[in-house]
Order: structure tokens, then sequence, then C-alpha cells
């Protein structure tokens, strides 16, 4: 009697790691930030403008946007707006990285659902941390308005 081999044993599948948009028209901004969100272990998608950053929410499915506000095409309160008025997306976590300032400008994100508000210049791993408390609840948020 020939043996037969056992079939090999599968792994289970890992689960998706968490996606994260990063939206700005900046490209150094882009890769400061996808750097950091990858080596956290997060996926990255990167859009340059407000329209794309749009498309990409829409047909990448990301679990967390991080989005400037003065973008071409498409700024950051019109993405934001966006997102929010379409069922499938309206949950999805806006974290606004800016070099807006102003306390106006803060409570107008705060207005449109924003989950975090940060200011340019900015820690990159504080961005990247306050992501992760959203998307993982692994850690504490730091103050989001740093």
């Amino acid at each position: 009697m020939e043996a037969v081999d056992a079939p090999p044993i599968r792994e289970p599948s890992e689960p998706r790691r968490p996606r994260v948009l990063v939206v700005d028209d900046d490209p150094d901004i882009r890769l400061i930030c996808a750097t950091n969100l990858r080596l956290d272990g997060f996926d990255v998608i990167e859009a340059a403008d407000g329209q794309e950053g749009l498309d990409c929410v829409y047909g990448a499915d990301p679990d967390l946007v991080l989005l400037d506000i003065c973008m071409p095409v498409l700024d950051g309160f019109g993405l934001a707006a966006a997102v929010r008025h379409t069922e499938r997306t309206r949950d999805v976590p806006l974290v606004f990285l800016t070099g807006e300032a102003s306390r106006e400008i803060e409570e107008r994100a705060f207005a449109v659902g924003a989950a975090g508000y940060f200011t340019k210049p900015f820690d990159p791993a504080a961005v990247s941390r306050f992501v992760a408390d959203i998307l993982v609840g692994s850690r504490p948020a730091p103050d989001a308005t740093a």
C-alpha cells in the first residue's frame, strides 16, 4: 500500500491590517505620514488632492482618513462632507492634519466629524499613535491638538 501525503495544513489567513488613507497635496507630508504608519503596521494609500482622496475612499475602503484642509480640486472640508454624506462611508474616522491653526478652523473640522486635529508642524509618531488608538485601541490617545 502506498503512503498518501496528507494535505498541507493551511495557516489561518491573517486578518486584514487596518488601512489608512493619507490625503495631502504635499508629497513630503504624505511620505512622512505613510512611512510612520507603515512602520506601525498599517496599510497606507496616498492621494494628492481631495478629489483623488474621495475616489480612494469609495474605491479602497479605508478604515481611517488622514487629511489636509487646503488642497487643490477639493479641499479637506469638501472631502469630509462627501465622506459623511454617503451611508457606506459616514462612520470612517477623519483626522485632520493641517497648517490651519485657528480655533475657528479647528471647530469647523470637529463640526464635520473629525476624530482628531493636528497642526503642522506635527510629531509624526504622535499622529501614528493617535491613528493606532482609534483603529486598534491598544494605546492611550495623545492630545489630539498637538
